[in-house]
């Protein structure tokens, strides 16, 4: 269960504080999937990355399995994000010096419960149609599938929460229709909790509820 309450962000500035996110509020449960959309600089990847455990927020609390991430040393911290988070980029973030095999294995370098890691990869790498790309290097490989290299290597973990940031963003119509279909089966099959920040409006209509940010202030369209 995510339970987001009351999460307000500001930023100083000059001018006084910066307010992107006013009493923001969201719960959800496993297999949840939504989508976040609003004007560019209203705050969706701000969110994002308060959910992610990735920048703290001003006010209010985020809890993932009832444990707030915000309360825990650095070290304790970053093994709760390899363990319980999954990130999707708009920019895959791929190490242009490793393989695809390689990426895909990245974040289960530094735990300590990943005896089946590269059987499991193969197989995520296998279900994004990649299986024949296994020892290419990111630099061989097209935009569609870079991004399913970055797909395979968020779910590798087995993440609870998987968060997509303009996933779609750089990619062509038909290479985006299936990142997003593969994400969608995928989310389906390991019953993740999803949230995806887009601007895409095709992207957003796939997904069974969607929110806006508009002023601060996150709303549910559908």
């Amino acid at each position: 269960m995510l339970n987001v309450r009351n999460v307000t962000k500001e930023y100083s500035t000059p001018a006084g504080p910066l307010r992107v996110l006013s009493d923001v509020s969201l719960s959800l449960s496993k297999g949840d999937a939504i989508s976040i959309m609003g004007p560019s600089g209203t705050g969706k990847s701000t969110l994002l990355y308060i959910v992610g455990a990735l920048e703290p927020p001003t006010s209010g609390t985020v809890t993932l399995d009832e444990q707030n991430p915000f309360e825990l040393t650095e070290t304790q911290l970053a093994a709760f994000r390899n363990r319980q988070i999954g990130f999707v980029f708009q920019d895959h973030c791929l190490l242009p010096q490793c393989s695809v095999l390689e990426n895909v294995l990245m974040p289960t370098l530094v735990s300590t419960d990943a005896h089946d890691a590269p059987a499991r990869a193969r197989s995520l790498l296998e279900q994004v149609g990649l299986n024949h790309r296994l020892d290419h290097r990111p630099s061989e490989l097209s935009g569609g599938e870079k991004q399913r290299v970055s797909l395979a290597r968020a779910l590798i973990m087995r993440p609870q929460l998987l968060l997509c940031d303009e996933p779609t963003g750089n990619l062509d119509h038909k290479s985006a229709e299936t990142v997003a279909s593969m994400l969608l089966e995928l989310h389906q099959q390991q019953q993740t909790i999803l949230i995806v920040v887009t601007h895409s409006a095709e992207l957003a209509e796939r997904l069974p509820v969607q929110y806006e940010l508009i002023d601060q202030v996150l709303q549910n369209v559908r």
